[in-house]
């Protein structure tokens, strides 16, 4: 049963660090919801591009998989079962919730979730790479190595999904846009307090990026057709195709 995220509805002195703990990993199913606008249709759409590119005999990578809803919608999109996909999360909390959510799954569904870090993963053979609002939580200096890894584990024809909060150059948008965002989150029920606390929280943890650097990365790195396929206010994700 999902929790209602309140983890921000107390007034705190000090606001600590944001971090992937069992406190966050317990609410994270509702405060992504009701925190990223059209975080549903992503997840959706992560199984139509499962659909179109997922090649037999291939792996399909959730890189960041928190509680495993990019994970089941690649497993539950297979054209055939003969993939195996495989999530990872560096959160010992979220890798355990994930696992106990898979649990569902019929047994022909090939499946591994491990506890580690997404750049020491080995990645080879893949159809599918997700990075679902990941790639903000990670160090900026490490992201295109990460990417170039991703670019060379994929067979041609593969894709990665990437999703993430973005930033824009003209600071009036910005502005325009964290204000929208924030709306969004309280016409969700979030209060201002706790939309201003999480905020801080995310402050060091969580570093946005324009599309226009994230596309210039994914080109850099090698992948010759990529484009933004989806954009709600300041949330956006992104097809890249060897």
């Amino acid at each position: 049963m999902t929790q209602q995220d309140n983890l921000f509805a107390t007034y705190q002195a000090k606001t600590q660090e944001f971090q992937f703990d069992d406190a966050v990993a317990n609410v994270f199913s509702d405060m992504i919801k009701r925190s990223v606008p059209g975080y549903e249709n992503i997840i959706s759409m992560i199984g139509v591009f499962t659909q179109a590119h997922a090649k037999s005999d291939t792996f399909c990578y959730d890189l960041g998989c928190s509680l495993g809803a990019s994970t089941l919608a690649i497993l539950t999109n297979l054209p055939n079962k003969q993939c195996k996909v495989i999530g990872i999360d560096n959160s010992p909390a979220m890798t355990e919730r994930c696992k106990k959510n898979l649990e569902i799954l019929p047994n022909e569904y090939h499946y591994e979730i491990f506890c580690q870090d997404i750049l020491e993963t080995k990645l080879e053979n893949a159809s599918i790479v997700v990075l679902n609002f990941t790639l903000q939580f990670i160090a900026q200096e490490h992201r295109n190595n990460l990417l170039q890894r991703i670019y060379n584990a994929l067979d041609p024809g593969g894709v990665l999904i990437l999703s993430e909060k973005i930033t824009f150059d003209d600071e009036g948008k910005n502005h325009l846009f964290t204000e929208l965002h924030h709306a969004f989150k309280k016409s969700q029920g979030y209060s201002d307090m706790e939309i201003s606390q999480k905020r801080t929280a995310l402050e060091n943890v969580l570093i946005p990026e324009s599309a226009a650097t994230h596309l210039q990365r994914l080109h850099d790195v090698g992948f010759k057709q990529t484009d933004l396929w989806f954009q709600c206010l300041n949330f956006a994700s992104f097809f890249a195709i060897k």
